[in-house]
């Protein structure tokens, strides 16, 4: 009897109510670790001074990273009037690409047209170079950083994939044709640099050089873009016999009469709708992302029709509504 009460003190003598306390108080500890490990998963640098400007960009880093360390740069889109690189839809974009175990980048640039001189008809078209050209240099720059910095933000930096939304889409395929072409405006990449990938969401390429053509090839491409979209346009904008802006339709042809490899997705019955639509995409997204990483990328052309991305506001804007109508 008194062993057996013995052995019954000494079990509650391990579990006595001090070392109760420690242990809820370790596994409290533990907890907000966990939680403050999850919020500083994202952290934010400045990658190169405009004048008195610093941008910055945001990494999100995976719970789970891709054995590749494989990283995708989003540029935020905003007519290049506004727009932020931490706004709603490119913290989403962000996060799902960090849970599929992608290093996720979001990325500040100058808006040239939020303070532009006083713009008409006749100027529009040097201010949206003017503008198309400055968010080329900040996203080279922050390529250029990203290199730079490969090892401590864990990156490889052959396997490099630019996406962004509107704005942003021609940024990122307006940035693979001005290395390709070796433009000045793509200075600052690594002289070897070239994406693994680019995936504009409504996108075009602003060429003032007549036809549109590439000295060397383009990275794979996959481009999403509604038919009816007059934001950016689908087919292309022409501002003079020499200058236009060349939407995903007229972008592909140049890429299938040539054999770049690409992905093209047009969406029936939408307009500028899918420039944020990279959030009901992921699955197209990654798929082509696996494809381009992995060297199998073969060409794909498709119409598409998904419920999924609703109609808005700006689905049937056109270029001359969003930037004259008063």
């Amino acid at each position: 009897m008194n062993l057996q009460r013995y052995e019954k003190k000494s079990y509650f003598c391990k579990f006595n109510p001090i070392s109760y306390f420690f242990m809820k108080k370790c596994l409290l500890l533990a907890f907000m670790l966990f939680i403050l490990a999850a919020v500083n998963a994202q952290q934010t640098y400045t990658f190169v001074m405009r004048d008195t400007l610093p941008l910055q960009m945001d990494v999100y880093q995976p719970q789970s990273p891709r054995a590749d360390h494989a990283c995708v740069v989003y540029m935020f889109g905003g007519g290049f009037v506004g727009g932020e690189r931490n706004n709603k839809l490119s913290i989403e974009c962000c996060k799902l690409l960090s849970e599929r175990g992608f290093v996720a980048v979001a990325i500040d640039y100058r808006l040239y047209l939020k303070n532009p001189p006083k713009m008409n008809i006749f100027n529009a078209y040097a201010a949206f170079d003017t503008a198309i050209r400055y968010a080329v240099e900040d996203c080279s720059a922050a390529i250029a950083y990203l290199c730079a910095h490969a090892d401590e933000l864990h990156i490889d930096t052959s396997r490099i994939i630019l996406t962004g939304s509107s704005a942003g889409a021609i940024s990122v395929l307006q940035t693979d044709y001005c290395r390709a072409n070796r433009m000045p405006a793509a200075d600052a990449l690594p002289a070897t640099f070239r994406p693994a990938a680019v995936i504009p969401y409504a996108g075009g390429i602003y060429c003032q050089v007549g036809n549109l053509c590439y000295a060397t090839p383009p990275a794979p491409t996959c481009m999403f873009h509604g038919i009816c979209d007059r934001l950016v346009n689908y087919n292309s904008f022409r501002g003079s016999l020499c200058t236009a802006l060349y939407g995903s339709n007229r972008v592909a042809k140049v890429f299938r009469k040539n054999g770049y490899t690409h992905w093209v997705l047009r969406y029936e019955d939408r307009g500028h709708e899918i420039a944020a639509a990279l959030p009901q995409t992921i699955n197209e997204f990654c798929a082509f992302a696996e494809s381009a990483l992995s060297g199998r990328v073969v060409m794909y052309d498709a119409v598409c029709n998904d419920p999924a991305i609703l109609p808005t506001k700006w689905g049937k804007v056109s270029l001359i509504g969003a930037y004259f109508h008063h």
